[in-house]
């Protein structure tokens, strides 16, 4: 597996245990890129996804929640035959394949917080304008504008959006506040490190902690350590005596960012 340098994920940390701030480049804002204040007063860039990324997602959700549907409707047929059920039956047999095939991506968005399965095959994520998680309503808002940005058919209109504007939005973005973000490893939202700063663990950063979690084996061993004791001292939480090697300390910090949540869940 390729290993992660934070000079990738836009910011870099310091040995005095700082929030994660921007790197420094002298070169000219990306164009295609979404500027958030940073936590040390430097801007900080994510790149937005273009028309090709979006595509590529959103054809692989069709595809899935296609496929589900027929499935269903599948199974349904084959009651009527095998088990000689009312023929009639076979209409509430597709009426679920109906709602899995309409509520895919409102749902999903929502449980996964603007990160489905075709999503994350492209590596790219929703966020909102000021970088962090889009909240259910936003979701909700995005998804009811589909019926707009499908329009004359296969979602021409929504396309023809994002190739207009500058931010590579359709227009139940536009509605929404939210857009698509490359979904490089290692970088964490904005919000929920603001949030660890003021020592408390709040939901963004409980979502920060998760964040971390999952994209663990995808960073380098020193740098998650590094990245780890962080979080734990911004929250004030005691770090105690870390022994062993890199990857050693490594999995002693990620046992207790596992600690964190699970009292969390309790409480």
């Amino acid at each position: 597996m390729r290993k992660f340098h934070p000079a990738q994920a836009g910011f870099f940390l310091p040995s005095n245990n700082a929030l994660p701030a921007a790197a420094t480049d002298e070169r000219a804002p990306h164009p295609e890129q979404l500027h958030i204040a940073g936590l040390t007063g430097v801007d900080l860039g994510l790149e937005i996804a273009g028309p090709g990324n979006r595509s590529y997602a959103f054809i692989e959700d069709w595809l899935i929640r296609v496929l589900v549907a027929l499935a269903w409707f599948s199974l349904a047929l084959f009651l009527i035959r095998a088990e000689g059920v009312h023929a009639k039956l076979v209409y509430l047999g597709g009426l679920p394949a109906l709602a899995i095939y309409l509520l895919y991506h409102p749902v999903l968005e929502v449980l996964t917080h603007g990160r489905t399965p075709g999503m994350r095959h492209a590596g790219v994520r929703l966020v909102t304008r000021s970088g962090g998680t889009p909240g259910v309503t936003a979701l909700l808002i995005r998804n009811v504008f589909r019926l707009i940005d499908m329009l004359p058919s296969l979602y021409l209109l929504g396309l023809v959006c994002c190739f207009l504007t500058r931010e590579r939005v359709r227009i139940g973005d536009l509605a929404a506040g939210t857009l698509l973000v490359v979904d490089a490893p290692g970088r964490l939202p904005s919000s929920a490190l603001a949030a660890v700063a003021h020592g408390a663990l709040t939901p963004a950063a409980a979502e920060l902690i998760e964040d971390l979690l999952e994209r663990w084996g995808s960073l380098d061993a020193q740098y998650r350590v590094t990245l780890a004791r962080t979080v734990l001292a911004r929250m004030q939480q005691p770090l105690g005596d870390l022994h062993g090697s890199a990857e050693q300390q490594s999995r002693q910090l990620r046992e207790r960012l596992r600690g964190l949540l699970a009292q969390r869940a309790a409480g």
